[in-house]
């Protein structure tokens, strides 16, 4: 007992004693008496959720097999038509079951597979995993799965930039504060923001994209990266040692193998990955971060439902609750990506396996926390609400500090100094700002300067001036530019990607 909680009995079995590597304490407890990973229940696709299943794992190794049997036939090995065809005829009914016993016996997850595999083949029993190690299937399907997840992510941060898109098209015009130091500064507009977002996912996506045409497979390269089996294998041929692997590579849609490698391909390859998914977080918690404070000046909201409850104590509260799971699965990715950097920086030699439980947790969790993050970044972008109307408010209120600026430069233009006047509007804004912050009154700086003779003010000139169009630049130029440049073309490509219409360049 803990605290006045007492442990029920019928789970006090599985706090008994230790348990051997390989056991599991799950064997008679229903999924509500264990732990479930909510990125599998909550926030993971289920097509990201597949790529880390055990399914698309061992159905993997088995393709892995198959290639390398075929291009051990291919090279001369005497390997026959009929054993192929058994492989591929049992190639995607893996029977679990079979492996996961004799994983109990063996203590071998490859091994437990192989064996597996041969109990549904047996004419092809003796050449199944022929001349490999653990990593020629651990590794290579690694590499494959990383190839995967990273196209499932690049389809859906272009799915976002799509959504930042026609958010920055539509509202590219639309004046709002811009913020330097969180303090009202200069206008921008409300689609020259969203550009800002679109920018940095842009450049995420170009370089997951460049990570993605390095990346090799590990190939057959033996025990200790030297192909030494291989070379055994073939009576010491070393241009069919060196064909296999390219007809491997060739099977798996690669265009080649690691150059050298111990007996893992390089830890630095997951380290990158990892690293880039961070950049993804970044950019997303970046967005976020802003949406959040957006959303308390009441400025833009995130999408909201009919019966959605924001507070259970509050009921008129709209908390930006997607918004603040954006960024903290986005929290999780950072930190998640220095795992790999370490693994990368710790191992030994030829090969260590302090590698391999960080790994099982550190790859599919960065990839199912990005995953879940950027369809919840599409969502918000494509139901946020936008509020025109307070925006002018809190324009109103910042306008007339704003406006000092050229309301002295017209001055100066008429003959004035512009440092004499400098300290006359500076001395005004502390008055006015008195005004605002001690007293609650409104700040009269405009009235301040329209009776003083030295700038040559008239209230129609005054209302001139306070045109917010001349505020904002050339923000809406900046956006129009920016879509047709940067973000047009990566959309174009991913054309088949992208739920929706892909603006047309012009």
């Amino acid at each position: 007992m803990m605290h006045g909680f007492a442990v029920p009995d019928r789970m006090r079995f599985h706090m008994k004693g230790k348990l051997s590597h390989g056991e599991s304490a799950n064997s008679d407890m229903n999924d509500r008496e264990k732990y479930i990973s909510p990125f599998s229940t909550r926030y993971a696709s289920a097509q990201m959720q597949h790529v880390f299943s055990e399914d698309f794992k061992f159905r993997t190794w088995r393709r892995l097999w198959i290639s390398l049997a075929k291009a051990e036939k291919k090279l001369g090995l005497d390997i026959t038509d009929e054993q192929i065809a058994e492989l591929e005829a049992h190639r995607d009914d893996v029977n679990f079951e079979v492996a996961e016993e004799r994983e109990r016996e063996v203590r071998h997850d490859v091994m437990s597979h192989v064996y597996a595999y041969g109990k549904q083949c047996p004419k092809a029993e003796g050449i199944i995993h022929l001349g490999a190690t653990s990593c020629y299937v651990g590794d290579n399907t690694d590499v494959i799965i990383l190839r995967e997840a990273s196209e499932i992510i690049l389809k859906k941060a272009a799915q976002v930039v799509r959504n930042l898109s026609a958010f920055a098209e539509k509202y590219k015009a639309l004046p709002c504060l811009a913020y330097t130091h969180l303090q009202p500064a200069q206008l921008t507009t409300v689609g020259k923001r969203a550009t800002l977002w679109a920018y940095e996912l842009c450049d995420d996506i170009d370089e997951l994209e460049h990570r993605l045409s390095k990346l090799k497979l590990l190939g057959s390269k033996g025990t200790t990266g030297t192909q030494a089996s291989f070379m055994e294998l073939f009576s010491g041929d070393e241009e069919k040692v060196k064909k296999l692997e390219s007809l491997i590579a060739e099977d798996t849609g690669f265009d080649g193998c690691v150059c050298v490698s111990g007996q893992t391909y390089s830890r630095k390859v997951d380290a990158n990955f990892l690293a880039t998914l961070s950049g993804f977080a970044q950019s997303a918690y970046k967005f976020a971060n802003d949406l959040r404070i957006l959303q308390s000046f009441e400025e833009v909201e995130e999408p909201f439902e009919a019966h959605q409850i924001g507070s259970s104590a509050m009921p008129y509260k709209r908390n930006p609750m997607r918004s603040e799971r954006i960024c903290a699965l986005a929290r999780y990715v950072i930190c998640d990506s220095l795992n790999p950097a370490f693994t990368s920086a710790t191992q030994w030699f030829e090969r260590t396996l302090d590698d391999s439980a960080n790994r099982r947790l550190t790859l599919p969790e960065g990839f199912l926390a990005c995953d879940a993050i950027l369809t919840l970044c599409a969502n918000v972008v494509r139901g946020c609400k936008v509020y025109p109307r307070v925006m002018e408010k809190h324009l109103r209120e910042e306008l007339p500090f704003l406006a000092t600026e050229n309301i002295l430069m017209r001055a100066v233009s008429l003959g004035e100094d512009r440092q004499k006047l400098h300290e006359v509007i500076r001395q005004y804004s502390v008055r006015a700002a008195e005004s605002v912050k001690l007293r609650g009154e409104d700040g009269h700086l405009l009235d301040m300067l329209l009776a003083d003779e030295r700038f040559h003010l008239t209230p129609e000139a005054l209302e001139e001036l306070l045109d917010v169009r001349q505020f904002v630049g050339l923000a809406p130029e900046q956006t129009r530019a920016f879509l047709e440049t940067h973000v047009y073309p990566v959309l174009e490509a991913r054309r088949g990607d992208i739920a929706g219409s892909v603006p047309v360049r012009v």
